[in-house]
């Protein structure tokens, strides 16, 4: 047998298979639409992070500000220090928190998407296999007399 024999045998072969793809649009469409929605979600968390950033950077500095001022007396700058520990602290406690509050909300948005995506895609998945049964099965019907033909020659 030759490369070109073989070659057209599988041809012949593969365009037996009836094979449709528009089964696989939904799945790459739907593939798509979960990518969109996922990262609207990530570029979501990502500006409230960094405006919960700046905002505490703003803070901070201001706060760095008082410090560096001039003062009149020594215990004037351990007051200025401990001053400013304490609002960093308190700062930093609640932005902690906005950014659990970040994260918590990404986790539940993921998380019901991924749900969702999943019932999507296993529909689409049962769909698609359905179809390609009753394809196959149209398929064999036409090549099921012709042996029964066949054998009783």
């Amino acid at each position: 047998m030759t490369n070109k024999d073989y070659t057209e045998m599988m041809k012949d072969m593969w365009n037996a298979l009836p094979v449709d793809t528009s089964a696989m649009d939904g799945v790459y469409k739907s593939s798509a639409a979960l990518s969109e929605k996922l990262s609207a979600v990530a570029l979501e968390a990502a500006g409230k992070s960094t405006e919960i950033s700046t905002h505490w950077t703003q803070a901070t500095l201001a706060k760095i500000n008082d410090v560096s001022k001039a003062k009149d007396e020594p215990a004037d700058y351990a007051k200025a220090m401990s001053d400013f520990a304490s609002a960093a602290a308190e700062v930093a406690a609640e932005n902690m928190a906005a950014f659990a509050e970040i994260a918590k909300k990404v986790q539940m948005e993921t998380v019901e998407l991924m749900v969702s995506a999943g019932k999507d895609m296993g529909q689409d998945a049962g769909a698609a296999m359905q179809k390609a049964a009753d394809d196959m099965t149209a398929a064999a019907k036409p090549a099921a007399p012709a042996k029964k033909a066949t054998r009783a020659k």
